[in-house]
């Protein structure tokens, strides 16, 4: 991927996806579009690898991402995920950034929980176990976060609880989040990151854009992210507007 002038100097930034074809349903496909754009932005180098299930694994990984599909797109590639498991677990440990959208967020958990009582172990990176049900939580959300307001769309009909200790990526203040009933959405370990939250999430909260490509930044050169001024005025405006329409 074509990099503007002079930024080869920052560095490259190895951007994965996983399992693009099986888990990305729901538009996700934009946060590795968006995060891309904005390595490519700030002036690294954005190489992005995909990851199909019976394909080797990418050596050299900064940030990984993954996205929302149907139950079946997850009982599709399980097989691969646990085939993969070791060295996911160990990049997580590394500091790795990871983003994980909807089915992607229920299989870093414990385990998933099909409708039909198919159980499907997860990786355990994040302490959440996720039950199906027939009724579907849907709609626009709001969160606070540690990286300010963030907005996005669920759709998701799992019902996630968090385990013990295990911190939420955000509170809702509109919306379902988790599971409808204790205020939690997503979860956050380290640079993982789990969320229900589609749009695609990225673009409309660049705040959070920019932790993710810090996070790598950082990763991938073992210096400090040196950041360009970017103008995100049109999405922090797209933002505010959901959030007032939402919670005043």
């Amino acid at each position: 991927m074509p990099a503007d002038p002079g930024g080869e100097g920052k560095g490259e930034i190895h951007l994965v996806h996983l399992y693009p074809r099986e888990m990305s349903i729901y538009g996700d496909l934009g946060n590795t579009r968006c995060l891309a754009a904005r390595i490519r932005r700030h002036g690294y180098v954005p190489v992005v690898h995909q990851h199909h299930p019976g394909r080797p694994f990418p050596e050299r990984v900064d940030l990984v991402v993954g996205g929302g599909g149907q139950d079946s797109g997850q009982v599709t590639v399980e097989d691969d995920l646990e085939r993969i498991a070791d060295r996911l677990r160990e990049l997580a440990d590394q500091g790795v950034p990871m983003l994980m959208i909807c089915g992607m967020y229920q299989l870093f958990g414990n385990a998933f929980i099909t409708v039909d009582g198919q159980r499907l172990p997860g990786l355990g990176i994040l302490d959440v176990t996720t039950q199906g049900n027939a009724k579907r939580m849907i709609g626009p959300v709001v969160l606070s976060t540690d990286h300010g307001d963030v907005v996005g769309y669920e759709n998701h009909s799992g019902s996630t609880t968090l385990g013990p200790g295990q911190a939420p990526f955000g509170r809702v203040r509109s919306g379902l989040g988790n599971n409808g009933s204790d205020g939690t959405e997503g979860a956050i370990t380290g640079h993982v990151i789990g969320s229900y939250l589609h749009g695609p999430i990225l673009p409309a909260n660049p705040v959070l854009a920019d932790t993710l490509v810090g996070w790598a930044a950082e990763h991938a050169t073992g210096s400090p992210f040196v950041p360009e001024t970017l103008d995100d005025s049109t999405a922090r405006e797209a933002q505010q507007r959901q959030v007032r329409r939402l919670v005043g």
